[in-house]
């Protein structure tokens, strides 16, 4: 059986996975492609400051508590959002880097990734994690007693991620574009 520690380290090399993939694949995005995006920032722009900082920290804990409680459905939410986000953040950061420098990428990034990215990490990890015991306990009856555990451990876990949220979506809001200014 697989510890929370492994679905660790398994959930980061499944993400840093995605984003070396990103940024080595020939995967070609244009701008028009990914205007949509650029159209739900600049809709973010006519908030205030503190309305886009609870939209960014309420869009991540539902993004996370999602990948959770849909994880017993074979942990594909989780695993999927592993593989995408970094998929994502390796396209888009190889996308800046050719049009701006590395620098601006990781002052777009770094000053909220910092607690983000081990927050995604953390509560993926902890939604692979309650998954997976909660689809052995459905196949084995000597496994439900474990079910019940699990998910008071990994809503533990989860609990941390949220509380990791926090600070990455004032950084995002507040320190962030300041940083990016300087480019």
């Amino acid at each position: 059986m697989m510890t929370f520690p492994r679905w660790l380290t398994f959930s980061a090399i499944l993400f840093f996975s995605g984003i070396i993939t990103g940024f080595i694949a020939p995967i070609d995005f244009s701008i028009e492609s990914i205007a949509p995006l650029g159209e739900v920032v600049d809709d973010l722009g006519t908030f205030s400051s503190p309305a886009v900082f609870l939209i960014i920290l309420l869009n991540n804990l539902i993004a996370i508590c999602f990948a959770f409680f849909l994880s017993p459905l074979l942990c594909i939410v989780p695993l999927l959002s592993l593989a995408v986000n970094g998929l994502l953040i390796g396209v888009v950061g190889s996308m800046v880097v050719e049009q701006e420098s590395f620098l601006y990428l990781a002052a777009g990034i770094l000053p909220h990734g910092i607690f983000e990215i081990p927050a995604l990490i953390i509560a993926l990890s902890a939604a692979l994690n309650f998954g997976f015991i909660t689809i052995k306990g459905l196949f084995k009856k000597e496994n439900r007693g474990n079910i019940s555990p699990a998910f008071i451990t990994n809503i533990k876990y989860l609990a941390l991620a949220g509380g990791l949220l926090v600070p990455a979506a004032f950084i995002e809001t507040f320190v962030t574009p300041v940083f990016l200014g300087l480019f």
